[in-house]
This record gives C-alpha cells, structure tokens and sequence, in this order.
C-alpha cells in the first residue's frame, strides 16, 4: 500500500463501445474505491459505437482525506496511469490520443477484434493489422498486458467487463486486493456466479505472465459439409457433380468442390453442373496455354470466382438465409441466449425498384424498368425501407415464400443480367488468357470488385467495368497483367473510385 501512497490520484481511463460493459465496469471502480476508503470521482465521453470509436469512462481516485480533492474531468495525454481497451484496436485508439505513456501507464487490453464500421465496409481487406498495434502498445505503455477476455468471458457466460476486471486485478495497477475486487462483483447480485468465474479466468490469464497477443490459432481441418437434401433425383444430380470434379487436376480439386457445393446450395444441382461445364471449357483452354506447368492457376482462380458470380446476392437468397433454422440457432449463439429465452429478430430490408424489378419474370422486369415513373413509385414505396419481425408467423412466412421463388430464378430478370454478366466476363477472361496466361488470371480476380447488392454491387460493377476498360490498352504489353492488378487494387483502396481514376489516366499515357 505504502507504493500507491501519494498526494496525486490515480487515473484510469476505459475505452468500450456497445455492448462491452465499459459501464458496468466503471461502476465496479466506483465501488470498489469507495468500499477501501477512497473518494472517486468518474465521467464518460460517449463515442459514436465503431464509427469514431468507443465511449471513454474516466475515472480518479484518491485516499479519502478532510478536505475533498478537486478531481479532472477528462483524462490528459501523458497523465493516465491505467488505460484498460476492451478490444485490441481500441489500446490503439488510446496509444493515438497519447492516453498510453512509456513512463507510467499500465495497459490493459483483450486481444481479440470486434470489426470496426470501417473496417468492414472497405471494398477490399479493410481490416487493420492487429500485429502492429501489438507491438507499438508494447513499445508505448510501460507495462502491456493482452489476453484474449472475450473468449475468456464468452467460456464462462458473461461479458468482458468481468474478465478485463480480473485481468485489473491481478495487474498489481491498484492498491486494492483480489479479495476487495471479488466482494465488489458479489455486491451486484446478478450473474453473480458467471462474473467471478470470468473475472477469475481474466486475472489467472495475467498471473501466467505478459505476452502480446498470441498469433491466431490455425484452424482444425474443415468439417466434412453437410449431406445435401431434397428429393432423391436432387441428390443423385449432386453426386453426379461431385463425381465430375475427380476428372480435374488434383490442384483445383478442392477449390472446384467447395464451389460446387455453394452453387448448388444457392440453385439445384443442374445449376452445379452448368458450373463444372464452365470449368470443363476454362479448363481446355487452361491446358493449351501452358497451364500443366503453373499449377493450373487460371481454372483454380476461375473455380473460387465463378462461384461467387453464380451464387450472387438477390432478394430470394437474402430470405433464403434469413429464413434458415441454423441462422436463427447463430443468432442465439452469438447473442449467447439461454435454451429458455424468448428471442426477437427485427430485419431491415430495402430494395431498390431494381431489386423489385428482377424478381419479376425477365420480360416483365424489363417492361417495368423501361418506365422511369413506375420504378420512382417503387423506390419511393420502399425509401425508407422496412423493419420486419421475423420471429412472428407473418413476416417469416413472406420471406420463407419469397426463399421459394428459387425454383423459378433462372425465368426472372435478375438472373438473367447475371448469366450476361458471367458471359461477358468468361469471353473476357478467354480472349486475355488466349494472349498472356497471367493476364487471363488477372482478369478473373477482377470480379472480386462485383459483390453484395443494391448499391454495393452497383459500385462494385462500375469498378469492374473502369478496370477492364483499360483491357485494350494493356492486352499485347507485357506487363499487361501487373497494370491490371494494379488497377484492380486501386478500385479496392477507397469506395468513390478516385484512386481508379487517377490509376486508370496513368495508364492512358502508357
């Protein structure tokens, strides 16, 4: 005790958005110094969730004297002792704002990820590396502590707030001793039992010593997919495709199966045999261009691209997934809701008249999207989109009979657009292929631009169409196939496409 003896209080900074107990833990400081005799003084700035970051619990405390201290209401760069993150890119948000100082802040943080808005929306990998958040926290506070408390919490059915709690603890950052901690969390009656067991499981992960974030776990092998239902001549089209991709090279086989089994998952298995037939072509031309001798890159990549292409995104997948019993059982899962529990399941759901248009048969779609005043009326029906509780009989039944207009995709106009697209893209992809085997390639990772739907996949085509515009200009240089893939990582650094554009005029000078 005599250590934390000093005429300063000590401060400690928790950064958490949603969800994460920030405040919960907050309130455990609260009382836990105010149980010991000290005087505490605490505040919180609100963040806008993972947009602009987490909110910030600031908090101060002192021995309780006879006069009462004037206390900050805001924590100060270069002036916080503990700064506890409850997810690893929040230690790095405190490190940016100078809340973590080498001279004095102990950091304490959980190492997993919860994606940031920004993170997920980027057009391509928006994720941020967590290995050199890691290490900057390691050079920047004086003493870093990252242990995966989620997981830990999760393990034990509670929240982080427990598990950062006990990692606290255990730090040795406060005066206070494990036992004080413990009778705090019995003072909050309930999810009493749950909460000491994370918080015992957060404070024996520190006592195993400090460490940065363990690289992630490699992944057991993948569970053998689920058989396929429906009817006995469904299944026995499945099986017939499945026994199709042992004719191909050993090297794509497993690529080709796992986008077998997606397309047919999305369609029927005559839409999996029209796939392999695209393969089966790919494939030839592959062979004649050298491909025996590259692994045969160009039908692998052809293999993971198609997939995604056939297997797009509508309006009849998107209630097909909804409407799922093993996405209700993930929702359970995820929101870690107890076999007794009642859940309610709102979706949000806007279509565009585009969206509404192409789930119509293709001449009556097109006959729709001729008249510009009747999709105005559509888009204005649906403008500021719909809340719909599928948890109830009415809302699940009109997503479960729009899953069932599967049956009929391939007569709707949506369907019909895509086949073109793929066309388009294949001829594309042969007639590069036919010149530079690697030019062929990249333009098959091109369609890695196309996804989502709605304005996602409106941008995304925009892109794709700009990036092989260039196709001309390139085809007989050889370097070809490095300017494409340069053009497509263009289109994948911002939404708006000014890195595209500014790539797409380089290369008109070329």
């Amino acid at each position: 005790m005599n250590a934390f003896a000093r005429d300063r209080p000590i401060t400690i900074a928790i950064l958490a958005i949603g969800g994460q107990g920030g405040g919960v833990l907050a309130e455990w400081l609260i009382e836990l110094g105010e149980r010991s005799g000290w005087y505490v003084q605490a505040t919180s700035v609100p963040g806008v969730a993972q947009r602009t970051g987490a909110t910030i619990y600031y908090l101060e405390m002192i021995p309780a004297a006879d006069r009462i201290p004037v206390l900050a209401m805001m924590p100060a760069p270069g002036d916080v002792d503990v700064v506890i993150a409850a997810e690893l890119m929040e230690a790095g948000r405190a490190i940016q704002r100078g809340l973590v100082s080498p001279d004095r802040t102990t950091l304490i943080a959980s190492s997993h990820r919860a994606y940031g808005i920004l993170e997920k929306t980027a057009p391509g990998d928006g994720r941020a590396d967590s290995g050199k958040v890691a290490a900057i926290a390691g050079r920047q506070a004086k003493r870093f502590i990252a242990h995966d408390l989620q997981r830990l919490a999760e393990i034990h059915g509670s929240v982080i707030s427990a598990s950062l709690f006990g990692a606290l603890a255990a730090s040795g950052a406060l005066p206070f001793p494990r036992e004080a901690f413990e009778e705090t969390i019995k003072g909050g009656g309930k999810g009493m039992a749950a909460s000491l067991a994370a918080f015992s499981a957060g404070a024996e992960a520190v006592a195993l010593g400090d460490r940065p974030p363990p690289e992630p776990v490699a992944r057991s092998a993948k569970p053998e997919p689920r058989a396929i239902g429906g009817p006995e001549s469904e299944r026995a089209g499945f099986a017939r495709a499945m026994g199709r991709v042992a004719a191909f090279p050993a090297g794509t086989q497993e690529m080709i199966a796992t986008g077998l089994r997606h397309v047919v998952d999305f369609q029927d298995a005559a839409y999996g045999h029209l796939y392999l037939d695209r393969l089966d072509a790919l494939l030839t031309l592959d062979r004649a261009r050298g491909g025996d001798e590259r692994d045969h890159e160009l039908t692998r990549e052809t293999a993971k691209y198609l997939a995604t292409a056939m297997a797009y995104d509508d309006v009849i997948r998107v209630a097909d997934l909804k409407t799922r019993a093993s996405r209700f059982q993930r929702v359970r899962d995820e929101a870690g809701v107890a076999a007794d529990q009642v859940v309610h399941v709102t979706e949000f759901m806007h279509p565009r008249a585009e969206e509404i248009a192409g789930m119509m048969p293709a001449g009556l779609g097109r006959w729709f999207e001729s008249r510009p005043g009747l999709m105005r009326i559509i888009d204005r029906l649906f403008n500021k989109g719909r809340h719909l509780r599928t948890d109830g009989i009415v809302w699940f039944s009109v997503l479960y009979a729009l899953a069932g207009l599967r049956k009929r995709r391939r007569a709707l106009l949506r369907h019909a657009i895509e086949e073109n697209h793929i066309e388009r893209w294949l001829g594309r992809v042969r007639g590069a292929a036919a010149i530079n085997y690697n030019l062929g390639v990249e333009v098959i990772r091109c369609r890695r631009l196309v996804k989502g739907y709605s304005d996602t996949r409106s941008r995304g085509e925009a892109k794709f169409d700009k990036v092989l515009s260039a196709l001309p200009l390139l085809e007989t240089r050889p370097d070809g196939a490095d300017w494409i893939r340069r053009l497509r990582e263009a289109a994948l650094l911002d939404e708006d496409g000014k890195q595209l554009d500014g790539a797409l005029k380089t290369v008109a000078t070329l």
